[in-house]
């Protein structure tokens, strides 16, 4: 059985025996039972759960940090309507192959205030992103997503 499936049949153990099921007791058991399979890994075996468990927790908090400093970027930009804003639409060439990675990628770029997922080419090699204000250097934006949440994502994925 996979380390994530034991994981989340402990944390359904402990809010069965704590007798609370709520999303908050789901999370207490879920870590509880993370650091149980963590610490039993020398009678299990290794696994790679681990090392994945942590890249995702660590990409959840880079793409709320990116959410939020987003959502800080339109708040100005409401706020200051004279400022000069530089719209365009980026073609940011993918490293991402599959249709999962390339779905999840656009999606979560869509999900990011002020940019847009448009297109992806016919060959899956390039993204095409709107983005309420490129700023004066589009390299910088289109690298932001390539190292930032492309690079991120995938290491999660793969």
């Amino acid at each position: 059985m996979s380390a994530f499936l034991l994981n989340l049949l402990l944390a359904l153990a402990w809010m069965a025996l704590t007798g609370r099921f709520t999303l908050v007791n789901f999370a207490f058991g879920f870590a509880i039972g993370y650091g149980a399979l963590w610490l039993a890994q020398r009678v299990l075996g290794p696994s790679s759960y681990f090392g994945k468990a942590r890249r995702f927790l660590g990409f959840v908090l880079f793409f709320l940090w990116e959410v939020l400093k987003a959502n800080l970027q339109v708040a100005y930009i409401v706020l200051h309507p004279r400022s000069r804003l530089r719209p365009g639409v980026i073609a940011v060439p993918l490293d991402a192959r599959t249709d999962a990675e390339i779905t999840l990628l656009a999606n979560l770029i869509t999900l990011t205030p002020g940019t847009l997922s448009i297109d992806v080419s016919a060959d899956r090699k390039v993204l095409y992103v709107h983005t309420l204000d490129m700023g004066d250097n589009p390299a910088r934006f289109r690298r932001e997503i390539k190292e930032g949440l492309e690079r991120r994502l995938l290491e999660v994925m793969r």
